[in-house]
């Protein structure tokens, strides 16, 4: 039998492109019921296609607090309980501090903080009393943090502040629930072949592209299998940090 083959739902934010559907698909291969949650409809619908009848498509912004708690009930209702959330969703606007447009700071802050918080606590108390009466007894919360969460660089310092929040909220929230069988892990990728990049100023973008090209990137399904990985294991096991880089990358 699959580990997931029970009625439950396992929740993925930011799953409309890159590590959030290479995650779905992963949990779905395992046997997964999943809620596919990311502001661009389409490319849902499109996933859940491909997936088959185990997704549910919920279109949200995280970063709204509504949307993103309205997200996780629906999820709950349709899916019968949360078991597991992979709590991806977010953007990477690098570039100077200096001249940066404002906007970018606080679009990164809405998605990357408030929309990890706000995904967070609607569903903290699903997931505990998933640990309690679920049949795994166990459940699993994952937040996608970064390299950028563990060493800064320049022309990233706001994304690295988000992704350090990540982290340190991520660990201060497991040493809370670890008596009640809540496994709370981040993930830190280092350079993943995503559309993250596109979405920076075409003047900056150049830039970091040109720079990422002299590595062998990581696809989003290594860091899929990670998260897989983290999410199967035995009800005694936590694994509360994995960073993964591309093999050629040094820092």
């Amino acid at each position: 039998m699959h580990p997931f083959a029970t009625v439950g739902a396992r929740l993925v934010t930011g799953a409309s492109s890159g590590i959030g559907a290479a995650t779905a698909r992963a949990l779905v291969a395992q046997g997964a019921a999943v809620a596919l949650v990311a502001r661009r409809r389409e490319r849902l619908e499109r996933l859940a296609a491909e997936i088959g009848g185990r997704a549910l498509v919920l279109q949200a912004d995280v970063a709204d607090r509504a949307q993103a708690a309205d997200a996780v009930e629906r999820a709950v209702s349709r899916l019968g309980r949360l078991d597991i959330l992979v709590n991806n969703a977010g953007v990477m606007l690098l570039g100077p501090a200096v001249g940066a447009p404002l906007e970018e700071w606080e679009q990164m802050l809405a998605v990357n903080v408030n929309g990890f918080l706000y995904v967070a606590h609607a569903a903290l108390p699903h997931l505990v009393d998933a640990a309690r009466r679920g049949p795994r007894q166990v459940a699993d919360f994952v937040g996608v943090s970064s390299v950028a969460g563990r060493k800064t660089g320049a022309g990233a310092a706001v994304y690295c502040l988000t992704k350090f929040g990540v982290r340190a909220f991520s660990d201060s929230l497991r040493q809370e629930l670890a008596s009640r069988h809540v496994r709370v892990s981040v993930i830190e990728p280092g350079v993943v072949n995503t559309e993250l990049l596109t979405h920076v100023r075409p003047e900056v973008r150049a830039q970091w592209t040109a720079a990422r090209r002299q590595i062998e990137r990581l696809e989003p399904e290594d860091v899929a299998d990670a998260i897989a990985y983290i999410v199967t294991r035995a009800r005694r096991v936590a694994v509360n940090e994995a960073l993964i880089r591309p093999a050629e990358q040094e820092h």
